[in-house]
């Protein structure tokens, strides 16, 4: 079992930043690939981005150069750095761990980011 809570989301303005952070608690950190999706209304929910316990990083092309993903192993945490934010941003963000054998994925609650001016 893994819990995951996100913390972060909120109003900003179109080019500004936003930090989405995740807490994971429970089972083995390093036994899980831990990714940022977000869902907006009307569409299906995508990949933002994914890092594993390694390091291995990867961005969806709709936000490379503006968003970086990092994890703290020691802290159980994840984070999301979003910069330059456009309002085809706004959506409901969540954390996601996924076992890296397995694939079972958990996922927290959600954050609503909204960029708007």
């Amino acid at each position: 079992q893994v819990q995951l809570v996100e913390s972060g989301g909120g109003l900003v303005q179109p080019g500004g930043s936003l930090r989405l952070s995740c807490a994971a608690s429970g089972s083995i950190f390093s036994l899980y690939v831990m990714g940022w999706y977000r869902q907006a209304p009307g569409k299906q929910r995508e990949l933002v981005a994914s890092v594993s316990f390694g390091g291995s990083i990867n961005h969806a092309d709709s936000v490379k150069g503006r968003f970086i993903i990092s994890r703290d192993n020691a802290k159980k945490m994840v984070s999301l750095q979003m910069n330059s934010l456009k309002p085809e941003d706004t959506a409901v963000y969540y954390c996601n761990a996924e076992h890296y054998m397995t694939g079972y994925q958990y996922w927290g609650q959600g954050t609503q980011v909204t960029v708007s001016s």
